[in-house]
C-alpha cells in the first residue's frame, strides 16, 4: 500500500476496530456487512474524500483488497476536489482496468445536468496521462453535443485522430452531428466527404442539419445520392420542403416513399399533414388520418393538433372539431388551433365561447390563444371585446403583447373604420411597429378609402419592407379607385425601381387527388375551352338573377367591356367552374387562393352557390369564405 502510518490517516487507522484472529478477507466481508461497523456504512455511501479516506484506512488495517471499493464512486467523489490524484492512485492500484472506471464516471457526467463536468474530467485524465479509449471519446463527445461545444469537440476530434480511432464510425458520426448542430456545417461537410465509410446515420445527420439551416436544396442533393434510405431520411426531406414553403414537393417525396414500400412513422405523419394543410390537399389528409388511426397513433397529441390544423386549412371545420372532441388529452395548442379556426371561418362567437370553456377547464391561455381571439373580434367587428382581450392579456394572465397582437388590434380598429384611433395606437406602441402593423392599417385605409392616411402608411412600408409587392399594389389600387391615374403610375414605377415584382393571383382546387392551379385569364389548362363555355352558360343564369359585374374592382384605365372580360377570367371563377365540371353534384367545392377575394368574385360566388345548390369554400389570404344558399359566412365583413 502507498500509505504509511505517519500519514494523516494514522489517527483514523487506530480508531477503527481490528480483529487479528480472523482471516483478513473473511473478516472484512463480515465487518463490511455489519451495520455496527463504521466501514459497513461507508462502503457504498461515502460522499466526501474524507469519508473515503476513513474507509480506505479500514481496508488497509484489515488487509483487504482494494477491489472491494466501488471504484466509480471513488472517481466521482474525488473528481473535482484536491483529492483527485489520491483517487487516481487508488484506481490505478486496484487491479481493475483504470480507463473502464473513469469511463463510468464520464458516462454519468455526460448524461447529467452538468455535462461540462465530463469535459473537465477528461482534461484531468489527460494531465495524469490516463490513456483514453473509444468509449472515453464517445462520452466526452456526448457532453460536447449537449452543450453544442464545438471548440472542445475539435480537441476530442484531434485526440481521436492521434489515437487512430478514425475507424470508429460511431465516433465520426457523433463528430459530424456536433459540428453540424453547433453551427459548423462547413466542418461537418468536410468530415463527411473525407469519411472512409458512411452509414445511413451519417447521411441522415447531414440531411437533417442542412434542413435545419434552411439549405433544403443541399439536403435534397445529398438525399438523391444516398445508397439507402431509412424512414428518417424521407421524413427529413418531407419536413424540410414543408418548412421552406414547398408543400407540393413534400407530397411528391411522400408519394415516392410510399412507392418504396416504407411505412410512415408518427413524425412522418405530422410532416405530411402539415404539407396537406398548406396545399389544401384534403383527400390525402383524410387518407393519412385513416392510416394514423390504423397505426395506433390516435393518442399522439401532436398528430391530433396537426390534424385539427389540416382540417381547418382544408375547409373542414366540422372534421377539425370532431378530432378535437375525440382527444383524450388536449393542450393549449389544441384549444388555440380551434379558436383560431373558428375565427377565420367567421364563427367569432363560437371562438369566444371556446375560450370561456377552455378557461373554465383550467387551461391557461398563451399568446397564440389571444391572437386567435383578436382575429375573431376583428372578423366580427367586435371592437370593445377586442380592446378588453388586449388589456386582459397582461392584466389577468401576465402575457406581454407580441407584435402580432398589436397588428391584430390595428387590423380590428382599421376594419371598423376607426383609422384615427388605429394611427394613434400605432404611435403609442411600446415596440417599433413593423410592416405587418402598417400593412394592416393600409388595408383599413383601402376599405374606407382614406387616401391621406394610406399615404402616411406607405411611407413607412417602403422603408420597412421595400420588396413586398402587396403594399404597392394596395396603394396603387387606392389611387386607381379615386381615378388618380398619374399617382397609380408613380406607385407602380416606384415598385419596379425598388425591385418588387407583383405576384400573380392564383387559385387551386384538388380533384381526385390532383391539384389543379389557375391564374387570372388562364388559357393553358387542358379543359380551358370547356371551362370558358361552361362559364358563359352560368353567366346567363347569374344575369337572370340580377348579377351585374362590379367593374370598379378592375383598377385599370380600360374600356368597360374589357373590364368585364377581365373579371370573368379571375382565377377563383375558373377554379370553381372546373370544380363544377369534375366533381359529383351536391359535393362541396374547396378552393385555395393566394390573394384576397375581390368584391365581384365574392358576390358572384354567393349567387352561384344558390344556382348550383353547392357549398363553396374559398380560403383566401386572410380567412375562409363559406358560400351556401346565396350567403357567405363572413357576413360581407372581410
Amino acid at each position: 500500500m502507498f500509505f504509511s502510518l505517519s500519514s494523516p490517516l494514522s489517527s483514523t487507522l487506530h480508531a477503527l476496530p481490528y480483529h487479528p484472529s480472523s482471516k483478513p478477507t473473511q473478516h472484512c466481508n463480515i465487518q463490511l456487512s455489519n451495520s455496527d461497523n463504521p466501514g459497513s456504512d461507508l462502503l457504498h455511501n461515502f460522499k466526501t474524500p474524507f469519508e473515503l479516506k476513513q474507509l480506505h484506512a479500514h481496508i488497509i488495517k484489515t488487509k483487504t483488497s482494494l477491489s472491494v471499493l466501488p471504484l466509480a464512486r471513488v472517481g466521482s467523489v474525488c473528481a473535482f476536489t484536491s483529492s483527485f490524484t489520491y483517487a487516481h492512485r487508488i484506481i490505478e492500484r486496484s487491479g481493475s482496468p483504470e480507463i473502464v472506471v473513469w469511463n463510468t464516471c464520464l458516462k454519468s457526467l455526460a448524461e447529467s445536468d452538468c455535462p461540462n463536468d465530463a469535459i473537465l474530467l477528461f482534461y484531468k485524465l489527460r494531465e495524469c496521462d490516463v490513456l483514453p479509449d473509444s468509449f472515453t471519446c464517445s462520452f466526452v463527445l456526448k457532453a460536447c453535443s449537449k452543450l453544442l461545444d464545438v471548440m472542445n469537440g475539435r480537441i476530442v476530434h484531434g485526440v481521436i485522430v492521434k489515437l487512430g480511432f478514425e475507424w470508429n464510425l460511431f465516433l465520426l458520426n457523433t463528430i459530424v452531428h456536433l459540428y453540424a448542430s453547433g453551427g459548423s456545417m462547413r466542418d461537418a461537410r468536410l468530415l463527411f466527404d473525407k469519411m472512409p465509410e458512411r452509414d445511413v446515420v451519417t447521411w441522415n445527420t447531414m440531411i437533417t442539419q442542412l434542413v435545419k439551416c434552411g439549405d433544403v436544396d443541399g439536403a435534397y442533393e445529398l438525399f438523391l445520392g444516398m445508397p439507402e434510405r431509412s424512414v428518417r431520411s424521407w421524413t427529413s426531406m418531407i419536413a424540410g420542403f414543408v418548412q421552406c414553403g414547398k408543400p407540393k414537393e413534400a407530397v411528391g417525396i411522400f408519394t415516392q416513399m410510399e412507392e418504396a414500400g416504407l411505412r410512415p412513422n408518427e413524425v412522418t405523419v405530422v410532416a405530411v399533414l402539415a404539407a396537406c394543410a398548406d396545399l389544401g390537399a384534403l383527400d390525402l389528409g383524410k387518407r393519412i388520418h385513416d392510416y394514423s388511426n390504423r397505426s395506433g397513433f390516435r393518442r399522439n397529441i401532436r398528430i391530433c393538433n396537426t390534424l385539427i390544423d389540416m382540417y381547418i386549412k382544408c375547409g373542414c371545420l366540422e372534421a377539425a372539431r370532431e378530432v378535437f372532441e375525440e382527444m383524450e388529452e388536449r393542450t393549449i395548442v389544441s384549444w388555440s388551433a380551434m379558436i383560431q379556426g373558428l375565427a377565420i371561418y367567421g364563427q367569432g362567437e363560437d371562438a369566444l365561447n371556446f375560450f370561456c370553456k377552455m378557461t373554465h377547464e383550467g387551461i391557461k391561455p398563451n399568446g397564440v390563444t389571444f391572437v386567435g381571439l383578436l382575429h375573431a373580434c376583428s372578423h366580427l367587428g367586435l371592437v370593445d371585446e377586442g380592446r378588453e382581450f388586449f388589456v386582459s392579456m397582461s392584466r389577468d394572465y401576465g402575457i406581454t403583447p407580441w407584435i402580432e397582437h398589436y397588428g391584430c388590434m390595428v387590423d380590428l380598429l382599421s376594419r371598423a373604420g376607426l383609422l384615427g384611433e388605429a394611427l394613434e395606437f400605432i404611435r403609442n406602441m411600446p415596440i417599433k411597429p413593423n410592416a405587418v402593423v402598417w400593412g394592416a392599417f393600409l388595408g383599413g385605409c383601402k376599405v374606407h378609402k382614406s387616401i391621406e392616411m394610406a399615404e402616411a402608411a406607405i411611407k413607412h412600408l417602403i422603408i420597412l419592407d421595400p420588396c413586398n409587392d402587396g403594399y404597392y399594389v394596395v396603394m396603387s389600387n387606392i389611387y386607381a379607385e379615386a381615378k388618380r391615374w398619374e399617382d397609380t403610375i408613380r406607385v407602380r414605377k416606384l415598385m419596379r425601381d425598388n425591385g418588387a415584382k407583383k405576384k400573380p393571383g392564383w387559385s387551386s382546387i384538388t380533384v381526385d387527388g390532383t391539384i389543379h392551379e389557375f391564374v387570372a385569364g388562364d388559357e393553358t389548362h387542358s379543359q380551358s375551352e370547356e371551362i370558358h363555355a361552361r362559364w358563359d352558360i352560368l353567366l346567363e343564369e347569374m344575369r337572370s338573377k340580377g348579377y351585374v359585374p362590379d367593374t370598379s374592382v378592375v383598377l385599370l384605365d380600360i374600356e368597360e367591356h374589357e373590364k368585364e372580360r377581365f373579371l370573368y377570367r379571375h382565377s377563383e371563377k375558373l377554379a370553381l367552374v372546373f370544380g363544377l365540371m369534375n366533381t359529383p353534384a351536391g359535393t362541396p367545392i374547396r378552393i385555395m387562393k393566394n390573394l384576397r377575394v375581390c368584391e365581384d368574385c365574392h358576390a358572384a360566388l354567393k349567387l352561384i352557390s344558390e344556382i348550383v345548390d353547392r357549398k363553396i369554400i374559398v380560403r383566401d389570404r386572410n380567412r375562409f369564405h363559406c358560400f351556401t344558399n346565396g350567403s357567405c359566412s363572413c357576413g360581407n365583413y372581410w
